[in-house]
């Protein structure tokens, strides 16, 4: 009935997202960003420092501080430390008592924590909205799509999407910055959500700068026209990366290093010299 001890497992990358059968466009001046359930409750059932939560959560922090970049509004949802049995109802038959009996783990994880400006929503059930005004907030403040992170990605994460798809409101479910109970349940999220209600991104698809050199190289793959993966060493443009792709590339990057324009890129096209470049510290 309660959630037992939990085991981390590789999370999933870009080879892993499913076909979206809906190709929107990220806005950033149309989106919102949900931390959902990131509470020491849920988190505890990993043990202390668990590799794979501290990626999840590494990842969750730089898609934060991206928003609070932009102004994009912040939302999180957290179960109250104590529920009666009128508001847990039917919760208490599948999950048993939850923080009812851990109220000292109420508070969003340290990492995370929401400050004066972000929004706390009280949550009731599996989805965000329900109880709550998230979608009033949302429309108020002409934001019409929701990027989703947190736990659990198959239960609220994917009821989440599901409830804002269901309300014209377009839901990112962020594939490497959610955890689940297993590798299974978190890759059927992902694949029912990008099949029926939303579409599924990685963190990198989402920020002007990826995270890692991984990250660049993700971001690069698509773009070439050659199947051979270059060295890291290697010229871009042997492998099909056009001065149109470059451009755009620029344009991205732009928005946090100001100094690079298509010249500085185009300059020594390799994956090397261009992580060497985002790799410095964002310039204000």
């Amino acid at each position: 009935m309660a959630i037992t001890k939990l085991n981390a497992y590789e999370l999933p990358t870009s080879q892993d997202i499913p076909p979206n059968k809906v190709n929107w466009a990220f806005e950033p001046e149309h989106a919102a960003l949900l931390i959902h359930d990131m509470q020491d409750y849920f988190i505890h059932f990993w043990g202390d420092d668990n590799p794979m939560i501290g990626q999840v959560i590494t990842r969750i922090a730089a898609l934060r501080q991206y928003c609070k970049q932009r102004h994009i509004p912040v939302y999180y949802t957290a179960q109250p430390g104590q529920q009666t049995g009128e508001d847990r109802a039917l919760l208490n038959d599948m999950w048993g008592p939850g923080l009812n009996q851990h109220p000292g783990l109420r508070n969003v994880v340290a990492e995370l924590a929401p400050d004066a400006s972000d929004t706390v929503l009280d949550k009731w059930r599996y989805s965000a909205f329900h109880r709550s005004p998230l979608e009033q907030m949302l429309k108020e403040s002409g934001r019409d799509q929701l990027i989703i992170t947190g736990v659990y990605a198959h239960i609220g994460c994917m009821t989440t999407a599901t409830d804002a798809f269901m309300r014209d409101i377009k839901p990112f479910m962020v594939a490497d910055a959610l955890a689940d109970f297993s590798r299974e349940d978190h890759l059927m999220a992902l694949k029912y959500v990008a099949g029926r209600a939303g579409r599924v991104v990685m963190t990198d698809d989402l920020l002007p700068v990826p995270l890692s050199k991984t990250g660049l190289r993700n971001l690069i793959a698509p773009l070439l026209d050659e199947s051979d993966v270059p060295e890291d060493d290697e010229n871009l443009v042997d492998y099909g990366l056009d001065s149109v792709r470059i451009m755009g590339l620029a344009a991205r990057w732009r928005r946090v290093h100001h100094d690079i324009d298509f010249v500085m890129l185009a300059k020594n096209p390799t994956i090397d010299a261009w992580w060497a470049l985002l790799s410095r510290k964002e310039r204000a």
